[in-house]
Formats: structure tokens, C-alpha cells, sequence
């Protein structure tokens, strides 16, 4: 549910005097409906944001209200209707009207109405000051700033005012506002009954809202102010906070307030304020992918670098088994080298009589020859099979012979053996094997 909360500053303004921790506010948050929720007057900082922690309520979106006098308002002639253009020329459109140098005014732009466009003027410094104390406010995003008494509400008056104890908050038609001290409304009143030049009304209506209380302390005040004839004052007790009527106006769209939060103030958005919020995660986070980033690169360049290394060296052995071979690479030296075992598996071992005896010469060497004596050697072709007479000092030795042969890929049997004193005799039958 959408929660709105109206935060006004009440006097002394310790915020205007960089106090901002000690300033106090009246406040209220309504629902979506317009009901309220929570109040509470003359209260700090802590006090509505606790209310906010405590009901677990998030972007609720928080509206600022500073007093009457704090802005100017006024009208601009500009006859371009496009915003930009618009925006260009208002500073020259309002210069005369205002008592300070343009470039240290803020200024709002508002509706366009018969006199112009309806304008808000506020000193640079003084919003910079209001803005603060109002975004910093946690749990909340600030949506708008506006003068109180613009919030007041118009509908069939000429005037509306608004008693709060000794300031009265006044609005027009027109869609002017300001605040005044109580005591001056008489004065005022002259000021009040006054006609435009193009009304022709020969009453002019006030409608004035205050609690009882009030009412009852500024009676002579206001029987000074019906005392003028042109005025038909409507008298209507509150039995709610000034503020409160504010917001109720406003929720109800009964007046046509000017937001001061435009142009280098404007506030940001309810995603920019959960970035806001979420940003140190988000750094720290970025900073944890980019050191990641690094090591892996890292990793996976140390990795590369390794497989060129064994690369160079499979291919440096392969060079030296097979160096006629210019057509092998890196890249297809294992599907080569397949086809070679494949290959060389379907033909079996050589089982010619050179093949034969040179493989079991050779690990007749290996095995140390001297305790095996070769006594004879036949070779049948049509078979295949090379028949060597052995004499060794034990079985065990022809037995390793015949291991060491069979290791190589021939088939190799041992046969005829007979034991006596001086060791063992055996028939050695060599073969290509299956």
C-alpha cells in the first residue's frame, strides 16, 4: 500500500541555522485511502522514523512543508508553450518582481492560468537548507516541498485562511499564499476586500478555519475582519491540526499547490534512493568480480601457457619417432597417433625370421644374456615360428625371457623343459601372436 507522510517544521527553525538534529516537526502519514495512520506535533527526527521502522513501511513518499513566507509568489507573461522554452525565458519574465539578484533565486515553475504562469521563488541557499533537512529523513523518499498555505483549500472563496495559535496561513484564488501573524489580519482585511480590477462581485467570500481554541482567543481579530463589508466571512471550526487540514486538502486535490523540488532540487526517484541504499554492496560486490575477473585471466593464462609447453613436447617426441612425418601437428596428433595404434593393432607383430630373432635377441641382452646360452635355432616359415634350444642356470630365467618377449607384443611358449644338476633345458617357440 502507498503511504504518504507530511512533514512541517515548526519554530524556532534550528535547521536554518545548520541545526538540523534539533529541529522539530508536526507530522502526519496517511494510506492511499487519505486515512491517517500516525501524527504527532512537536517532535524530532527520530521520533517519525522510528514510527516508520516500527510499522515496517518502505518509500513511503514524504511531502515537506515550510512556512508561507520562506517563498515568493508571482506571475510570468511568456507566450512560448513548449516547457523548455518556457523554462529559458522564466528567469527574465520574474527579474522585476523580485527584490534579489536572479542567479541566487531557485525558481518553480506551476501552472499556466489567465495572468501567466504561476511561479514559486525561493532563495537558493534557503532551499538547499530545506532540502537536506527533509531528504535526510530515513525510510522515506521526498517527493515534494511546498509552501504550507498553498495547500489550503479553494474552492468557492475568493480567500481561504487558516489559524495555527499567532500565524495565519493564507491562499487566493489566483493560486497566491502567504503567512502572517494573527494579530496584523485586520490590517490586512482592507487588503482582503479589495477587487481586482476585472471583479465586479460586490461580496467577496472568506472562508476561515481554525481549532475552538483559537477561534475563541483571536475573536476580537476576527470581528475586526468581518468588520469590513465587502467581506462575507464563513467561520468553521476545526476538530482536526491545521496540519492536518493541509493534508486533507491536498489529498483530495482542493488546492493546486507549486512542488519547489524542480530543476537541480528535483528529488530522485524511488529506484535512485534503493541504489542509493544498496551502492556500498554494489562496489563492494564490483570490486569482488573484478579481482575474480583477474585471477581467473590470470589462471587461464598460466594454464595455456602450460598446454603449448606439453604441446611443443608431444610433438618434439613424435618428431623423433616419425620425422618424415611434415603433415602432423599439434592439433591432430592424437587422432594421428590413434590411427597408427589402430592400425599397427590390425596387423599384429612382424613374424618374419629377422623380426623374431632380433626381439628375442634383444631381450635376450636386456636380461643380462650371460646365465641363458642359445644351443639352437630353427625357424619354420609355412608356421611362423622361430624355435630356440635354451640352457639357463634356472626356470626362472627362461621364464623371464619368455615375459619379456610376450611384453612386446609376440607370442611366446616355453616347452621340452628338463631340470638337472646343472640347471634347466627348455624349447623357446617365438611367434607374431593372434
Amino acid at each position: 500500500m502507498s503511504y504518504r507522510l507530511y512533514v512541517q517544521p515548526v519554530a524556532p527553525f534550528a535547521a536554518l541555522h545548520g541545526d538540523s538534529d534539533h529541529q522539530r516537526f508536526d507530522w502526519a502519514l496517511i494510506d492511499a485511502s487519505g486515512m491517517f495512520q500516525a501524527t504527532g506535533q512537536d517532535e524530532d527526527r527520530s521520533r517519525i522514523e522510528q514510527t516508520l521502522t516500527q510499522n515496517d513501511l518502505d518509500h513511503v513518499r514524504l511531502i515537506g512543508l515550510i512556512p508561507g513566507d520562506e517563498s515568493l509568489f508571482c506571475f510570468a507573461e511568456i507566450p512560448a508553450k513548449q516547457a523548455r522554452y518556457v523554462r529559458q525565458a522564466l528567469p527574465f519574465a520574474v527579474e522585476e518582481q523580485l527584490a534579489q539578484d536572479i542567479d541566487s533565486v531557485h525558481l518553480a515553475l506551476g501552472q499556466r492560468s489567465e495572468q501567466g504562469f504561476r511561479v514559486a521563488a525561493i532563495d537558493n541557499k534557503r532551499m538547499a537548507l530545506w532540502y537536506t533537512l527533509f531528504d535526510d529523513i530515513a525510510g522515506a523518499d521526498l517527493e515534494a516541498i511546498y509552501p504550507e498555505a498553498s495547500l489550503l483549500p479553494i474552492q468557492d472563496t475568493r480567500w481561504c485562511l487558516c489559524l495555527d495559535g499567532d500565524a495565519t496561513f493564507v491562499s487566493g484564488s489566483r493560486g497566491e499564499w502567504f503567512r502572517m501573524n494573527t494579530a496584523n489580519l485586520p490590517v490586512f482585511a482592507y487588503t482582503l476586500a479589495n477587487p481586482e480590477e476585472d471583479e465586479v462581485a460586490a461580496e467577496i467570500p472568506v472562508a476561515l478555519y481554525g481549532r475552538a481554541g483559537d477561534l475563541e482567543a483571536q475573536r476580537s481579530v476576527i470581528d475586526g475582519l468581518g468588520a469590513q463589508e465587502r467581506l462575507r466571512l464563513h467561520r468553521e471550526a476545526l476538530e482536526m491540526s491545521p496540519l492536518e487540514l493541509l493534508v486533507h486538502a491536498d489529498h483530495n486535490d482542493l488546492c493546486d499547490p507549486i512542488n519547489l523540488c524542480q530543476g537541480e532540487f528535483e528529488p530522485q526517484d524511488q529506484g535512485a534512493s534503493t541504489w542509493r541504499a544498496w551502492r556500498p554492496v554494489a562496489i563492494v560486490a564490483g570490486l569482488w568480480f573484478v579481482l575474480q575477473l583477474g585471477v581467473e585471466a590470470g589462471l587461464g593464462y598460466y594454464h595455456l601457457t602450460q598446454a603449448r609447453d606439453l604441446e611443443q613436447q608431444a610433438m618434439s617426441i613424435y618428431r623423433e619417432a616419425f620425422p618424415g612425418d611434415t603433415r602432423t601437428h599439434a592439433g591432430n596428433v592424437r587422432r594421428v597417433l590413434e590411427g597408427r595404434l589402430r592400425v599397427a593393432s590390425q596387423e599384429g607383430p612382424r613374424a618374419d625370421f629377422l623380426s623374431l630373432l632380433g626381439q628375442t635377441g634383444a631381450e635376450y641382452e636386456r636380461l643380462g644374456g650371460g646365465n641363458v646360452q642359445f644351443n639352437a635355432v630353427n625357424y619354420s616359415r609355412q608356421r611362423g615360428e622361430l624355435v630356440v634350444e635354451l640352457r639357463a642356470d634356472s626356470y626362472d630365467r627362461l621364464s623371464a625371457l619368455r615375459s619379456a618377449i610376450g611384453d612386446r607384443g609376440f607370442e611366446a611358449r616355453i616347452g621340452s623343459v628338463v631340470n638337472d644338476s646343472d640347471g634347466a633345458r627348455a624349447r623357446l617357440t617365438v611367434s607374431g601372436g593372434s
